[in-house]
């Protein structure tokens, strides 16, 4: 299986691609899309739209999965960023990408065993679980990886849960079953 991670920003949209056979890892890429502040949010947008687009016809994930949002305190943070991760969910289901969601707390569990592990712990397990040669950088680039990590730890097939929304087939499959 092949997982694209997404850190969702609009500044600064994080991605990581791993292969994952079994319990083995494999970095394939990561990196980032950055939008300049001072250009429309719309062509932000539009920015972020196309070179995610770029980046699941370079690699053909079978699956994308993304970090939900949680903002305690600046909205306005929340809404654009919201935005992107629309956008990023958006390019997923015109190319028939399954999505997968998961909290800041599931990642953090299923990467370093701990749900409030740090960014530097986070990091460090990242790097240690795909064998990198150095902590990947910057931030949210690891933190993709992470996502696609915890994606790959947290659904064997018979527990993945494929939503009729994103396979056109009609197909939801759920704990093994066919509903």
């Amino acid at each position: 299986m092949r997982v694209l991670g997404i850190d969702p920003g609009i500044a600064r949209l994080g991605y990581g691609v791993v292969d994952v056979e079994g319990s083995s890892l494999r970095c394939v890429t990561y990196g980032c899309i950055e939008t300049d502040a001072h250009t429309p949010l719309a062509v932000r947008l539009q920015t972020i739209f196309h070179r995610l687009t770029d980046i699941l016809l370079t690699h053909h994930p079978s699956v994308m999965a993304v970090e939900e949002l949680f903002f305690n305190r600046n909205t306005t943070t929340a809404f654009t960023v919201g935005q992107a991760r629309g956008v990023a969910l958006l390019s997923a289901a015109e190319q028939s990408v399954v999505i997968a969601e998961y909290t800041p707390m599931q990642v953090k569990q299923a990467v370093t065993g701990y749900g409030r592990a740090d960014k530097r712990q986070i990091q460090q397990m990242v790097k240690v679980l795909l064998g990198l040669a150095e902590l990947p950088k910057p931030d949210d680039a690891a933190d993709a990886l992470a996502i696609a990590i915890a994606h790959g730890h947290s659904a064997p097939i018979d527990r993945l849960v494929v939503r009729e929304s994103n396979r056109p087939t009609g197909w939801t499959w759920e704990r093994g079953t066919r509903r």
